[in-house]
C-alpha cells in the first residue's frame, strides 16, 4: 500500500496516538501499545525521541557539542527507553508455551525470586527488586515453563510502573494464561525516587502482595506460601 501523502511530515508519535484514540484504547505509562505500532515505525520513534531528548539536554544548559561525555547521550537515552527499560510498552507479549496438566498436579508451586527491573511513573527513577509467584494448579490448569514466568515479569515490569498496579497487572496476566485455583504474588523493591532523591532513605523498601482464588479463602495456604519465601 502506498503511503498516504497526508502523513508526510507528521511525527510518528502523532500517528500512533491517533490510532489509539480512534480505537478508544488507553495508553497510560504502564500500558502496552505494540499492536498500534507498525514494524518500521519503532526506528522512526527512536529518532523522534532522540531529537526531543536533545532538546531536554539543551534546556538543561549542557553543551553536548563540546562535552565528549554527552555528545551521544540523547541517542543513548532514547535507545534505553524504547529498547530496554520501557520495552514492555512497545513490543508484543513474549510467546508462552502452555502444556496441559497431564499429571493433574494440585500442590503449591512457588517460583522466585525473580528479578524486577522497572521505573517509577512519577520520576522515571529505577525500581529494583524481587518477586515471588505462588500457583495452586488444578487438573485444568495450563502449565508454563519456569523461565516463562521470568519473561512475563520482565514484560510487565519493563514500563513506567507503580508497584501496586504492576503486581495486579502481572496477576491478571498469569491468571488468564494458567487458570489456576489460586495465585499469590509478593514483590519487594527499592525505589530510587526515595533513595536517590526526596527523603534519600537508602534502606527503605516496599513490599506488597496480591492473592487470588484459594489463597484468599484459605489462611493456612497463605501462611504456607509466605513461610516458604526466604526471609519473609
Amino acid at each position: 500500500m502506498a503511503p498516504d501523502p497526508r502523513d508526510e511530515g507528521v511525527p510518528v508519535s502523532v500517528k500512533i496516538r491517533e490510532r489509539l484514540v480512534a480505537a478508544r484504547k488507553r495508553f497510560n505509562a504502564n500500558d502496552n501499545i505494540a499492536e498500534f505500532i507498525q514494524p518500521e515505525e519503532l526506528e522512526a520513534l527512536l529518532d523522534e525521541v532522540e531529537v526531543k531528548m536533545q532538546g531536554v539536554l539543551d534546556s538543561l544548559v549542557i553543551n553536548t557539542g563540546n562535552d565528549h561525555n554527552t555528545q551521544n547521550t540523547a541517542r543513548r537515552v532514547a535507545k534505553m527507553y524504547l529498547n530496554e527499560v520501557f520495552k514492555g510498552r512497545y513490543v508484543s507479549q513474549p510467546p508462552i508455551t502452555e502444556f496441559p496438566n497431564a499429571e493433574h498436579l494440585n500442590e503449591l508451586m512457588i517460583v522466585g525470586p525473580l528479578t524486577v527491573r522497572s521505573a517509577c511513573s512519577h520520576h522515571f527513577c529505577p525500581v529494583i527488586g524481587k518477586i515471588w509467584i505462588g500457583v495452586m494448579p488444578n487438573e485444568h490448569t495450563n502449565v508454563i515453563g519456569l523461565s516463562k514466568y521470568a519473561r512475563l515479569v520482565d514484560w510487565i515490569m519493563g514500563r513506567p510502573q507503580i508497584q501496586e498496579e504492576a503486581v495486579v497487572q502481572l496477576a491478571d496476566l498469569i491468571m488468564e494464561k494458567t487458570q489456576p485455583d489460586g495465585l499469590a504474588i509478593v514483590m519487594e523493591a527499592s525505589h530510587f525516587c526515595m533513595s536517590w532523591r526526596g527523603v534519600r532513605e537508602m534502606d527503605s523498601k516496599m513490599i506488597n502482595s496480591v492473592m487470588r482464588g484459594v489463597f484468599l479463602k484459605d489462611s493456612a495456604l497463605r501462611r504456607e506460601f509466605l513461610s516458604l519465601i526466604p526471609g519473609k
